[in-house]
């Protein structure tokens, strides 16, 4: 199956989820670009008194910067999907038709989905 097209921006996210992911051992990582073009990228955190998808983190840290929505998310991890609970945090804060790209731990590309 053919990587779908990405723009410079979103191979850009790709870039931050994945050095993220790899520079704390985290299952993902993950980057998004908000309205005004600032990215956030974060791992996931993974404590007995604490679990958060990468994807959460993102969103967290765009929504205490004052960010009013996302223009991309890029997800990356061994299993490939983007979590329903991800998604629907992503359409929560963002509305529908965010783009959500979903690759492997190596940053290719396998999926694309909007949230």
């Amino acid at each position: 199956m053919p990587e779908p097209e990405l723009t410079a921006e979103d191979r850009k996210l790709v870039t931050l989820a994945r050095a993220t992911r790899a520079r704390i051992g985290a299952a993902e990582g993950a980057a998004v670009r908000d309205e005004n073009g600032r990215t956030y990228a974060a791992g996931t955190v993974d404590l007995p008194s604490l679990q958060v998808s990468a994807v959460q983190v993102c969103v967290a840290m765009a929504i205490s910067s004052g960010s009013a929505g996302l223009e991309a998310v890029v997800v990356l991890g061994e299993s490939g999907q983007v979590a329903a609970g991800d998604l629907a945090v992503v359409r929560e804060f963002a509305g529908a038709g965010v783009p959500v790209h979903v690759g492997d731990a190596r940053g290719k590309i396998s999926d694309s989905a909007s949230s």
